[in-house]
C-alpha cells in the first residue's frame, strides 16, 4: 500500500513515527498521522487547513498537553469509583507493595536491542486505530478513483475514523464535518 503513497504523504508517515518518538509515545497513533499529515501539506491543502485555524503548532502543542496529563485523573477516579473501584486505595497499596515510585513506573520499558538503546534508534508499531487510519485514506482515494494517497486523503482517513483525540485536537466535531466538506471541496477543484 506504501507504494501508492504521494510524496508528501509517504513524508507525513515517516514524520508520524518521528513525531510520535519524540513526544514520548510508545506507539504511533492516529493524531501522530495527523501531526505528520499537516506539517508535511502541500500548499492547497495548508491553506485549507489555515482556514479552519488547523496548525502543525497547534496540534503539537495539543498532544503536548495531553503527553503532560496524569494517566488517570480526577473523572477516571470517580468513573472507577462509580463502580466501586477506590483508586486512591488501589495506588495506595501499590505502593505499599511494590515501593513507593511503582505506580509511575507501571508501564515496563520496551526491551530494544544494545545498538537500538545507545543509538535512541528503532520502530515503534502503528496502533490499531493508526492502521485502520491508513486503510481509510486508501477506501477514500479508490472511492475518488485517484492513483496516489495524498496528505489530504490521510486526513479523510483520520476524519472518517475519528478518535475523541483526534476529533479534540481539530476543534470537536462541528469542525471536523467542516474540514471534511472543505477536503471534499479541495480535491474536487483540482481534479
Amino acid at each position: 500500500m506504501f507504494e501508492k503513497f504521494s510524496r508528501e504523504a509517504k513524508l507525513a508517515v515517516v514524520s508520524a513515527q518521528a513525531d510520535a518518538k519524540e513526544l514520548g509515545a510508545r506507539q504511533i497513533g492516529p493524531e501522530h498521522v495527523l501531526l505528520g499529515a499537516v506539517s508535511n501539506a502541500d500548499p492547497d491543502l495548508r491553506a485549507v487547513l489555515a482556514a479552519r485555524g488547523i496548525t502543525t503548532d497547534g496540534i503539537r502543542a495539543g498532544l503536548t498537553a495531553r503527553g503532560d496529563e496524569p494517566p488517570l485523573g480526577a473523572d477516571d477516579a470517580q468513573a472507577l469509583r462509580s463502580i466501586g473501584i477506590d483508586l486512591d486505595a488501589v495506588q495506595a497499596s501499590i505502593a505499599e507493595n511494590f515501593g513507593p515510585h511503582a505506580w509511575e513506573q507501571a508501564e515496563p520499558e520496551a526491551k530494544r536491542g544494545m545498538v537500538a538503546r545507545l543509538l535512541g534508534a528503532g520502530h515503534i508499531p502503528f496502533t490499531g486505530t493508526a492502521k485502520k487510519t491508513l486503510e481509510l485514506a486508501l477506501r477514500e482515494a479508490i472511492h475518488r478513483k485517484d492513483r496516489e494517497i495524498t496528505s489530504a486523503y490521510l486526513l479523510l482517513g483520520i476524519l472518517r475514523g475519528a478518535d475523541p483525540a483526534t476529533t479534540d485536537l481539530l476543534g470537536g466535531g462541528d469542525a471536523v464535518s467542516g474540514l471534511r466538506t472543505d477536503l471534499y471541496a479541495m480535491l474536487d477543484r483540482a481534479a
